[in-house]
């Protein structure tokens, strides 16, 4: 049943466009670019997670600590893709709860750091989190022009990942702004308004998803003929 309804899929989406355009408009699926470039991506973001936890560590900031937490959201979206494109609901399901999880433990941690210094904020050390965050620029933007080169053929799976890489940028730019208004002002309240707000992203990343994954959980078992609870 699986089977016939992947290939029927994708035999649909195969299927070329019925007008004047349809020469110049790529519109194939193609199943095994998509997996690869959102497998890439993932390692990418996985890696340089742990290189901006430890720099965020090292140099007191909690907006750092949190968009290190961004990269694990990054990884999870990319990973559900490649997921997506190959396995079945149930395991789908499976997976974007754990990864899901894997948002929610560092960001409860930085949420943690937040909480603890929400008494005396201290500045954090201004040059290693703008290099820490030109470093994340770069990652990002290779993601994006990854995605980018793969995203009319994974449909709105790579999209989402392709402007979620994006977006990630933009943050990136927010915390190298506090990092210099940090150095000029020696206040730690930028550090601390920002991580917070980032935290709250990387929470409610979490939650969509965790939505999303019980979503296939239901689907599968309606298609199963399961009563849904």
């Amino acid at each position: 049943m699986a089977e016939s309804d992947h290939e029927t899929s994708e035999v649909t989406l195969r299927s070329p466009k019925k007008d004047q355009n349809s020469a110049d408009v790529p519109n194939t699926f193609d199943f095994s670019r998509v997996r690869r470039t959102v497998l890439a991506v993932a390692i990418l973001n996985f890696g340089y997670f742990f290189v901006e936890f430890l720099v965020a560590l090292g140099a007191g900031s909690v907006s750092l600590l949190a968009d290190s937490v961004d990269f694990l959201e990054d990884t999870s979206i990319n990973l559900l893709i490649f997921i997506a494109l190959g396995w079945p609901l149930t395991k789908r399901a499976v997976m974007g709860k754990l990864m899901s999880l894997a948002i929610i433990t560092p960001a409860a941690f930085a949420a943690w750091e937040a909480l603890r210094r929400f008494t005396a904020p201290q500045a954090p050390d201004a040059t290693p989190v703008i290099l820490a965050s030109l470093g994340a620029m770069v990652i990002n933007a290779t993601s994006a022009w990854l995605i980018a080169r793969v995203r009319t053929h994974g449909g709105s799976l790579s999209r989402a990942a392709f402007l979620s890489a994006r977006n990630d940028v933009l943050v990136n730019i927010a915390v190298i702004a506090m990092a210099l208004t940090t150095a000029r002002t020696g206040s730690g309240w930028p550090d601390l308004v920002l991580g917070c707000f980032i935290i709250l992203l990387a929470l409610h990343a979490a939650h969509e998803v965790w939505e999303f994954s019980e979503e296939e959980r239901l689907a599968a078992k309606a298609l199963a003929g399961e009563t849904i609870d």
